[in-house]
């Protein structure tokens, strides 16, 4: 299982993934803050990335804030 610590820019003209120098990724997502939809595209984004099922992933923490925690099952 892997824990990422993440920071999500909603309502960004493009979608990206990297990771930063202190640990911490940057996830830029297209979708509004709205009705859970910046969420789910960050786990698609995240499943994508990483070549996993979107069930694999949970988001722990956060799930209403930019600073977000999730796990990766394995």
């Amino acid at each position: 299982m892997r824990t990422l610590q993440l920071k999500v820019k909603p309502n960004a003209r493009t979608q990206s993934l990297v990771q930063g120098d202190n640990g911490v990724w940057l996830a830029q997502l297209k979708s509004l803050p709205v009705d859970g939809k910046a969420n789910a595209e960050l786990i698609a984004l995240l499943a994508d990335h990483f070549d996993c099922r979107k069930a694999d992933i949970t988001i722990k923490a956060g799930a209403s804030g930019r600073m977000k925690l999730v796990t990766i099952r394995d």
